[in-house]
């Protein structure tokens, strides 16, 4: 593998790395901030983890995706 190719392969793993970060803080400012606002305490229901989870599964997918031609 050319050094080249390396290092691109590398800055592509630490972009998607720190945009997944970015969307996780993001994802968990939003739910404190929907908890703080409706005066309740911070929890996720099964529910709404189910849905998630398959939102997180149909995004992967379609990253996935994206290199078929």
């Amino acid at each position: 593998m050319e050094k080249n190719e390396k290092n691109r392969k590398t800055r592509i793993l630490f972009i998607g790395a720190f945009l997944g970060a970015m969307v996780g803080v993001s994802a968990a400012y939003l739910l404190i901030q929907r908890a703080e606002k409706e005066n309740s305490p911070l929890q996720v229901g099964m529910g709404e983890g189910i849905k998630l989870g398959t939102l997180v599964l149909g995004l992967l997918r379609q990253v996935a995706q994206l290199t078929e031609k």
